[in-house]
């Protein structure tokens, strides 16, 4: 569905939050009368110095507007803003209207279970959503209670961001709520199955889906005591206890993000209740998410940014803290090696492409801008510094800073400014000197990392600052140096562009454990040392960051993807161990198999069975070398008996087995009628992801013309199952895409006329032709971002874009033998 609407402007947010005090929302929606809309009616009660202002509002029809009882026309309405002019004093808008379910994880997504289908409902209001679920003064600053009334089918619970129960059957109330802004406005409600639970005062539960209800049961005491234990640290690390009454934790379908931290009911992406086998890696991943939407209980639900630009303290606060208490107090102690493989790269890379932008005071002047801001700075730049400054004031100041903010703006609005300044008033009282100012001007308002190399010729370590956004940072980090078989590990101060380091050492690895935020480049002996050097290493840590320095090393053409492939082999698989698009096995895989020599992937192929009959069966080793062996197999009778039996010590269940048919369908030793069956056999969301993704990898031309009328929007799917598609269109012999590559450039800016928002721009980068590494592609992608796009679309083929140019950098720098 799109809905044209103007972006929000800060200078209309700023106004309209000078002009409107919000006493509260009453929401009636009808949830039972129709499987596209829903009846939705708003009552907003407010204070006004008097004057005209705008309401925002999206919906399918208008049936009835009413302030302070005088009609307004429906007609009124215009790009998503319904003018009104208010009287001095108190305020009552009523507005009634229709407004559509959706299926691109925005507002109010529908989603049926192919498993048995039944329906499914949840909101996601975040950015500009909100307006199609309920009229509403839509931005961060204008919070108020929430009171909800809905009407449901018989057989449905409703879980909101307060408590509620049934009143009669299908009809459910909710408590008012505390203050809320609009984004974290959500409910849930489908025939889900609940498991509830207490700690500590709090009421507790968890829901999914009935058809993967066995799973969740056999996850909820995982669940049950992650979240309990990190309530307990987190009331004892800010003092003040949670406070938005019940815990719900929801696992809905087709979830865009992987979770949203709404007040009292936090949203998750369903993929993380695990229906198949998974490695420590993917719980990890999962303990710091249920983590990192509790840190923001307090950071971003209790005090909330004034406006989008400081969206990033929401984020960075909750990445640091959630990494945090995970590694301190569950037992995913060694959740920062595994954070260092999944976050560190998404964050580097995003900060050294032209998009780069600072941390903070970003220039968000409206809210489709700031959702372009919304990346890995955001994120794992910002938690990185909010390391290194809790650091440097210790952990009393850091967290006496907090409770002050927390303290002083509960349930109202703040600024970065405001939080500095409450730590400097905590660094005062302490006696701790600390320069806040000069910190915050170079880590937080100059984009860009610093590089560190060594050279073995001169024994230094080189500093270079971006040449776009020169600074003079200092960095206090750990190397990694290995001496003969002996690793050894030193502290250095870099302040200058040149640190001496005098040392005796076969490797130097920078900052392995990510003690500071630069791009550490490692040094061709280096490089050559790992060769041989690696597979010995035990130190988790020390691992992912061998890996971080390689990659770095990519993104900036100064390692030969030989090299990698050499390290790759001989110390397969790398240990991240899951296959989520940031982590290493799909970059190895994905972007320097690619370009270097010719057969590297029959090499790491050999080099994955090798290592299956190395390992223990039924290891997450075994599991990680499987599918290694999966996604580099290329002979139809070894997937084919894998298909039927497996390695001794692998069950395979739908996971393995749909990657074992995509890679027959890619190679065309499969045909659409085997793929449908095994979708018969067990339908399921992720079945059907995987069929369609299978579908689109077929090598013929029926599969590429069926996955391009996925990306134009005459064939419509959901989100996961676009974003799987568009990976499975460039699959196959480069004659039957290559006609492709020319259509996405001319045929991209229509697709806006059929999606919107996150989906809208997932799509674009997911069938980007990053495959086509040539200048003739490089200029198209150029080109298009020329035309009118839409500004998320725009970003994300920019970015596409930086990376073709620096997959052209290698293939020009290291032309394959």
């Amino acid at each position: 569905m799109t809905i044209q609407s103007l972006p929000l402007r800060r200078d209309e947010a700023a106004s309209r939050a000078t002009l409107l005090s919000i006493d509260d929302y009453d929401v009636r929606l009808d949830l039972a009368s129709s499987e596209e809309t829903f009846g939705s009616v708003t009552t907003i009660r407010f204070t006004s110095q008097g004057g005209p202002t705008f309401v925002d509002l999206k919906p399918v029809s208008v049936e009835a507007i009413r302030l302070n009882g005088r009609p307004v026309a429906p007609s009124e309405l215009a790009h998503g803003r319904l003018p009104i002019t208010t009287q001095e004093g108190a305020n009552e808008l009523v507005v009634e209207a229709t407004m559509p379910f959706r299926n691109d994880g925005e507002g109010l997504h529908r989603s049926v279970d192919p498993a048995d289908g039944k329906a499914y409902v949840y909101g996601m209001c975040f950015m500009d959503a909100a307006p199609t679920i309920f009229a509403c003064f839509d931005q961060p600053d204008l919070k108020a209670p929430y009171t909800f009334h809905v009407t449901a089918p018989h057989d449905w619970t409703v879980i909101g961001n307060a408590p509620g129960a049934q009143t009669e059957p299908g009809v459910w109330e909710l408590e008012r709520s505390q203050p809320l802004s609009t984004y974290f406005v959500t409910l849930v409600a489908g025939p889900w199955h609940m498991i509830h639970d207490e700690h500590d005062g709090i009421p507790l539960s968890l829901s999914s889906r009935q058809s993967i209800a066995a799973d969740l049961d056999k996850d909820a005491e995982e669940l049950f005591t992650l979240t309990k234990q990190c309530f307990d640290e987190f009331h004892r690390l800010f003092g003040i206890r949670y406070p938005f009454g019940n815990y719900h934790q929801a696992f809905v379908p087709e979830f865009n993000a992987g979770a949203m931290e709404n007040p009292g009911c936090v949203t998750f992406r369903d993929p993380m209740i695990f229906t198949s086998r998974v490695t420590r890696g993917m719980r990890i991943q999962r303990a710091t998410t249920v983590a990192h939407e509790m840190a923001h209980q307090w950071f971003g639900d209790l005090v909330t940014p004034q406006w989008w630009d400081d969206l990033w303290l929401n984020e960075s606060f909750a990445e640091y803290m959630g990494n945090r208490v995970t590694a301190e107090v569950t037992e995913y102690d060694d959740a920062w090696a595994d954070v260092s493989y999944a976050r560190r790269q998404w964050g580097l890379t995003a900060d050294q492409r032209g998009s780069t932008h600072s941390v903070a005071g970003n220039g968000a002047e409206d809210a489709v801008s700031a959702l372009q801001n919304f990346d890995g700075i955001s994120y794992s730049k910002g938690s990185a510094i909010l390391r290194q400054l809790a650091a440097a004031l210790g952990d009393d100041v850091f967290f006496a800073g907090a409770i002050d903010h927390f303290t002083t703006h509960r349930f109202g609005n703040a600024t970065m400014h405001d939080l500095f300044a409450s730590w400097a008033k905590a660094a005062e009282a302490a006696g701790v000197e600390f320069d806040l100012d000069t910190f915050t001007s170079q880590w937080l308002l100059t984009a860009g990392p610093d590089t560190l190399s060594w050279d073995p010729s001169k024994m230094v370590i080189n500093r270079t600052a971006p040449a776009l956004h020169p600074a003079d940072r200092s960095h206090t980090f750990r190397a990694a140096i290995l001496n003969g078989t002996r690793w050894t590990t030193e502290e250095i101060t870099v302040t200058g562009d040149r640190t001496p380091l005098q040392v005796a050492a076969n490797a130097v690895v920078l900052d392995p454990y990510d003690d500071t935020w630069a791009a550490a480049i490692p040094d061709w002996e280096t490089v050559q040392a790992l060769k041989g050097a690696l597979p010995s290493v035990t130190d988790g840590r020390l691992r992912a960051g061998v890996w971080n320095n390689l990659r770095s090393a990519w993104f900036n053409a100064a390692v030969d993807p030989a090299d990698i492939v050499d390290i790759a082999e001989a110390s397969l698989p790398v240990e991240d161990l899951e296959d989520t698009h940031r982590r290493t096995m799909p970059w190895l895989f994905g972007s320097v198999v690619p370009l270097a020599p010719e057969g590297a992937r029959e090499r790491l192929h050999d080099a994955a069975i090798r290592k299956l009959d190395e390992v223990a069966p039924g290891s997450e080793l075994q599991l990680s070398a499987y599918r290694a062996a999966i996604r580099s197999a290329s002979s139809q009778t070894l997937l084919r008996r894998w298909l039927v039996t497996p390695p001794d010590g692998i069950e395979t269940d739908l996971d393995l087995r749909w990657r074992v048919l995509t890679k027959l369908a890619e190679h065309g030793f499969t045909t659409r009628e085997e793929l449908r069956a095994a979708y018969a056999a067990e339908p399921a969301n992720e079945a059907r992801i995987h069929l369609n993704g299978a579908l689109a990898s077929l090598p013929d031309a029926e599969a590429k013309a069926f996955a391009w009328s996925v990306f134009t929007g005459e064939t419509d799917l959901p989100n996961y199952d676009i974003l799987a598609v568009g990976h499975g269109l460039w699959r196959g012999p480069a004659e039957l895409t290559e006609a492709y590559v020319e259509r996405y450039f001319d045929e991209l800016p229509a697709t806006a006329a059929k999606r919107s928002g996150w989906s809208l721009a997932e799509a674009a980068e997911a069938f980007f032709p990053a495959h086509s590494v040539t200048e003739a592609t490089l200029g198209a992608a150029r080109a298009v971002i020329e035309h009118d796009l839409d500004p998320g679309v725009r970003r994300r083929v920019a970015d596409a874009a930086d990376n073709l140019q620096r997959h052209l950098a290698v293939k020009i720098t290291y032309p394959r033998g």
